[in-house]
């Protein structure tokens, strides 16, 4: 029978994170709860290891029971927040979030989670708002019985171009959601690196310091740490802003696409 302690398994958990070895990290920080089911702590650890498995159902699980064993500690309600965004449940998210500003009204991770939220709620919303707009479907399109806002049915060469204009702009919408996911990655993994940016600053220039390279720590100087983060913080900001470029072109293509159909429409009634 082993003799470690549920804090061992925690530091073992929290070496297998470390390295993204995120089953194993679970397997320790389960082994950690066993011993000692009261300590929210643990549960934060797991829920944000499934969370890196992208097990979203369960990471709201330890999340909730995070809270639960103390409703005090506000990185539990950003781990429930980012597990609700992710399975889209935009407005729970934004319960979530208000609930920890309650406890730490100033809260940076917080705050920031929260402006995410809201644009992807808006994103979210301006897809299904367009698509809805759009009337009638593609297979119809194809056999020339078509109809978008009203119109009657068209003749077979207007419905072969609204079928086509229909197939680019549903292809738009998703390559809209999917540069949607991609831009909301790299704005967590900024509020990951500003806090561990800011943990690191507060922290003394002299002691033992590791970067991580791959899977493996390699030893390293408190500088060369924080160049690091900052170098990757700055590639991470450039790729945010390009993304945010191209969702910006997205919605003006899928604007443009939807207009023209309804011109097409309109022509031929």
């Amino acid at each position: 029978m082993s003799d470690k302690t549920a804090e061992d398994y925690k530091a073992l958990g929290n070496q297998s994170f470390a390295s993204k070895d995120f089953p194993k990290a679970i397997e320790h920080y389960t082994k950690a709860i066993q011993l000692d089911s009261k300590n929210h702590v643990f549960f934060s650890n797991r829920s944000a290891s499934y969370a890196g498995l992208k097990e979203w159902g369960k990471a709201v699980e330890d999340a909730k029971e995070c809270i639960r064993l103390d409703p005090q500690f506000v990185k539990g309600y950003y781990r429930l927040a980012t597990a609700q965004l992710e399975l889209e449940e935009y407005d729970l998210a934004q319960a979530t979030i208000k609930q920890g500003l309650a406890m730490d009204a100033n809260n940076a991770p917080l705050l920031k989670l929260m402006g995410t939220i809201k644009k992807a709620k808006k994103a979210a919303a301006t897809t299904a708002a367009v698509a809805a707009g759009v009337g009638g479907g593609s297979s119809s399109a194809a056999a020339g019985g078509n109809t978008l806002g009203g119109a009657g049915k068209l003749d077979q060469a207007t419905s072969r171009e609204l079928y086509d204009l229909e197939v680019q702009y549903k292809q738009s919408i998703r390559e809209f959601q999917s540069v949607q996911v991609d831009l909301n990655k790299y704005q967590r993994e900024q509020q990951m690196a500003d806090a561990t940016l800011t943990e690191l600053e507060a922290s003394p220039a002299v002691g033992a310091y590791y970067r991580s390279v791959g899977k493996t720590f390699l030893k390293s100087t408190r500088d060369n740490v924080l160049d690091h983060l900052k170098n990757n913080k700055e590639e991470s900001v450039k790729k945010e802003n390009d993304l945010t470029q191209k969702l910006k072109y997205l919605e003006r293509r899928m604007t443009s696409q939807k207009q023209n159909m309804r011109e097409l429409v309109s022509q031929s009634r």
